[in-house]
């Protein structure tokens, strides 16, 4: 199993709110040739670490795809790049995040980090991750998602958006 976590705070010029920036990103990685399989509802979460940047979106998709665990992030930067994604400060509001989770199980040191060296401490990706994926276990500990969120102290920052929030 492919996982990507998608998350966005700002506006889209091209696209509006996160929402549909979420929504135009899942149609560009099927044009680019990854399959989506999976979509998690929708959730809003707090920044993380706290300040006063609006609230994030954030999902949880699995995939299918021919690609490599390297060729598959650069196609997901790209992705980002073409939607206005600027790596400026680290945690810093953006248009668009695509993190890639967890790659087949695969566990890598090198570029790609395998399994996302912190999505096993952020409720954001965890809550939407178990919709979609309830028996995942992390590939480095064998914990599963379900007893990662017992341990997540951001959980209370998650709460799932309402219907028209990219759910289908």
């Amino acid at each position: 199993m492919i996982l990507i976590g998608l998350g966005a705070n700002l506006a889209s010029p091209r696209y509006g709110a996160p929402e549909a920036t979420l929504r135009a990103a899942l149609d560009a990685i099927g044009a680019a040739g990854m399959e989506v399989m999976a979509v998690s509802r929708w959730y809003a979460s707090t920044p993380v670490p706290a300040s006063d940047q609006a609230h994030y979106v954030n999902i949880v998709a699995a995939l299918e795809t021919k690609m490599d665990a390297s060729a598959l992030l650069t196609a997901l930067h790209g992705i980002e790049a073409a939607f206005g994604r600027i790596r400026s400060a680290r945690n810093a509001a953006r248009v668009i995040d695509i993190d890639l989770l967890d790659f087949h199980g695969e566990v890598s040191t090198d570029w790609p980090l395998l399994p996302h060296p912190a999505m096993a401490e952020r409720a954001f990706v965890l809550v939407p991750l178990q919709d979609i994926a309830p028996d995942w276990r992390h590939p480095l500990t064998g914990v599963t998602v379900s007893e990662l969120l017992d341990k997540a102290t951001d959980r209370s920052g998650v709460r799932l958006l309402g219907e028209g929030c990219g759910e289908d």
